[in-house]
């Protein structure tokens, strides 16, 4: 054999070896670049064939640079060539790449096949990107390849895309517009677009168009499948729409599509919206397998109505059953207990959870959260919030508007503005949270600070804003700064003045000893004055024992809140302040003839990691005989020093001994004197009263707060007391 013939031998071993190695699909990738090495040394680049099958190797393997390289070497890409890469691109979401490398197969002038457009028209769908699809599309028009089933059915999923991005974005003009022009294009819309503009619309949280496109979808002949269904009825329940949603649940008992576990949960959670219980407990009953979505529904709609026994005991049999309870089971449950004032039970559930192995997000700890500050659990919220570091989710921004919320209630400021700061992106939830933060502990200067670095970064203030930054005005007595942005809500942000800042304004004014200028502003006030306004006019009376505004304030109150034995409490209070013993009888009969009692005070201090409940008068308590000794040890110390009980402040016609006794009864100083007896000297006391807390016993916490050199922290209804030295925060002024 000759040598040229030796050496075309060679050439066709070493092709056939590089064609088996590229038609095996087991090849490796040290094999494919062995392959790519010998096509080098041989030149066999020119066999377009052999390069695609390499690149498409390369391609397989995500070495996308590589696939390049071989791309740019074949002197005569042909449309297959580009269209393996393309693919490649679009299959492993390198969307960028599938239209970079689209647009450099048409500048070298080949046109698009069927193969090759629907993975161009994917890219589009997967950026969102409205101009290049419109290309693309375009390129099938003329090419005649629109009318192919495969590249038809990609355009209308880009479309589609495109429709429900827009629809999700709450861009209404914009997604109708793309919807009409689908159908303009040729491209006729299916179930897959209606269901994502009606679920992109219901995101957004623009609930009547996503029930206006149902309609519409309705009408034109489309019928709704079990996904638009479960998509248009959480819109149904915002809308608290229960007509819609009986017609809606007609369809779907006439269509069979009862048996969608999603339809069924849908369907309770629309009728927990629309607070029709025995309709959601109906539903949930009649379904033939429950799943964990349909019990979460379930409990989340129980929870919403306020039946928390329902709710929790319904937990506590799922889980009994064996049930797979998930994340958003634990997290509905602990919601249900905060929101509803089984604080105590939120707090155990999440030990719970954490013990059966549910990991918590960052939903589970904005809802625990509050139950923390609502009972001042200080080392429970501190817990939580180590949990949050150690995921990494301490600065969600709903996570740390929790716990600047959480450290405001329970007395730490500072460590709510620390908490603040940490936030690297702000929203209004957080700015409003450290602004009531601020309000709550009375100081009003940082609050007001807080107010304008806002809208110097930039955030447009709200409603909420402004009660925050009202409310720290009236705690401080500043009623001409509380008038000025009362005033600025109108005239500088166009927004109108709600019920709930007229009663800020209403705090602030007759706090201030202004009664008649509060009871002017009521009378002028656009809206009907409700409870709230009525209240704090009642209350500022009850502090300047103003009787004839007392009882224009109680009058009103009696009419809108006849059950509630607080306004009748603070008019008797005010009679009693005045010595009109006669009048206070009578008022205490109203009561007793619709079977109305006195809320009792009751106040909650945190000790070793256990919350314990005090209650004014309680002779029960365990330690209570040690708890009176050390009141009278601390009486006797105080009368060394000149102090003597405010007896003032016992509105009730009997002796003075028995007024001083009744004193030692109140709910807060029992709960920090037991705080004394069960925690080292120097440990900073923390209590939560259900009522404003009383002269005498602001008196006396100051005088406990010097002697045994402790800080003292007060949360009462009104705001925060931090004792120190002696001292309040609040100045006297509360």
């Amino acid at each position: 054999m000759s040598l040229s013939a030796q050496a075309l031998a060679l050439l066709d071993s070493v092709q056939h070896t590089i064609f088996n190695c590229l038609n095996s699909t087991t090849a490796s990738l040290s094999q494919t670049r062995q392959a790519h090495a010998h096509i080098l040394k041989t030149g066999l680049f020119n066999d377009t064939h052999l390069a695609t099958k390499l690149l498409s190797h390369y391609a397989n393997n995500m070495c996308f640079a590589d696939a390049t390289l071989v791309l740019d070497l074949v002197p005569e890409p042909n449309v297959f060539s580009f269209s393996t890469l393309i693919y490649a691109f679009s299959k492993f979401h390198q969307f960028h790449h599938a239209l970079s490398t689209f647009s450099q197969m048409l500048t070298r002038g080949l046109m698009p096949d069927n193969r090759v457009l629907p993975s161009a028209v994917k890219a589009c769908a997967g950026l969102s990107a409205l101009k290049p699809a419109r290309q693309v599309h375009g390129i099938a028009s003329v090419s005649g390849f629109d009318s192919d089933s495969f590249v038809q059915s990609s355009l209308v999923h880009i479309w589609s895309a495109l429709v429900a991005a827009y629809a999700r974005q709450g861009c209404v003009d914009e997604a109708k517009r793309l919807f009409s022009e689908m159908g303009d294009s040729g491209v006729q819309p299916n179930l897959i677009s209606w269901n994502g503009m009606i679920a992109g619309f219901n995101h957004s949280g623009l609930y009547s168009e996503a029930v206006l496109m149902f309609l519409d979808m309705h009408l034109r002949g489309f019928e709704p499948d079990g996904t638009t269904i479960s998509s248009v009825l959480p819109a149904v329940g915002d809308l608290e729409d229960l007509v819609m949603g009986i017609l809606i649940h007609g369809y779907v008992i006439k269509q069979g599509l009862v048996s969608d576990k999603c339809v069924s949960s849908a369907l309770i959670d629309m009728y927990g919206k629309c607070s029709c219980t025995s309709e959601m407990s109906q539903v949930f009953d009649q379904m033939d397998h429950m799943d964990v979505g349909s019990c979460n529904a379930f409990i989340f709609g129980l929870s919403r109505n306020g039946q928390v026994e329902s709710s929790l005991r319904l937990f506590r049999q799922l889980k009994d059953q064996g049930m797979e309870l998930n994340v958003v089971s634990w997290t509905s449950m602990i919601a249900c207990c905060s929101q509803n004032g089984r604080d105590i039970e939120a707090l155990e559930l999440f030990r719970e959870m954490q013990i059966a192995g549910v990991k918590p997000n960052s939903v589970t700890i904005p809802c625990l959260l509050p139950a923390c500050g609502n009972i001042a659990a200080l080392m429970h919220g501190k817990a939580a919030h180590c949990f949050s570091l150690r995921r990494g989710i301490s600065t969600d921004v709903y996570v740390g508007s929790a716990l600047i919320d959480m450290y405001a209630k329970c007395g730490r400021i500072q460590a709510s503005r620390i908490c603040f700061d940490g936030i690297p992106t702000k929203n209004l939830v957080c700015w409003n949270a450290v602004i009531a933060g601020y309000a709550m502990h009375g100081k009003a200067k940082e609050a007001m600070e807080i107010f304008d670095l806002m809208q110097r970064s930039g955030q447009k203030p709200d409603i909420i804003s402004f009660t925050c930054v009202l409310s720290a005005c009236s705690q401080s007595g500043l009623t001409e700064e509380g008038s000025y942005y009362f005033n600025s809500m109108s005239s500088k942000y166009g927004i109108e003045a709600r019920v709930e800042h007229y009663a800020c304004m209403v705090t602030l004014l007759s706090r201030a000893g202004k009664l008649e200028q509060a009871y002017a502003m009521i009378r002028r006030m656009p809206v009907n004055p409700d409870a709230c306004v009525w209240g704090a006019l009642l209350s500022s009376c009850r502090v300047h024992n103003n009787v004839s505004l007392g009882e224009v304030a109680a009058e009103k109150l009696f009419e809108l809140e006849p059950s509630n034995p607080g306004n009748y409490i603070l008019l008797s209070n005010i009679y009693a302040s005045k010595g009109m013993w006669n009048e206070v009888n009578r008022v205490r009969d109203m009561m007793k003839n619709k079977g109305l009692r006195k809320n009792p005070g009751c106040s909650w201090i945190e000790v070793k990691n256990k919350v314990h409940m005090l209650l004014a008068g309680d002779k029960s308590h365990p330690q209570m005989t040690q708890i009176i000794e050390k009141l009278d040890k601390l009486s006797m110390e105080m009368k060394k020093l000149g102090y003597f009980p405010e007896i003032n402040f016992v509105l009730q016609d009997v002796e003075e001994q028995d007024k001083e006794q009744i004193l030692c009864g109140h709910s807060e100083k029992l709960a920090v004197v037991f705080g004394l007896l069960n925690t080292p000297p120097g440990y900073p006391l923390q209590v939560i009263k259900n009522l404003r807390i009383c002269g005498d016993c602001h008196v006396v916490i100051k005088f406990i707060s010097s002697f045994e050199r402790r800080e003292i922290f007060v949360r009462d209804t009104n705001r925060f007391h931090h004792f120190k030295e002696g001292a309040c925060s609040c100045g006297d002024y509360w």
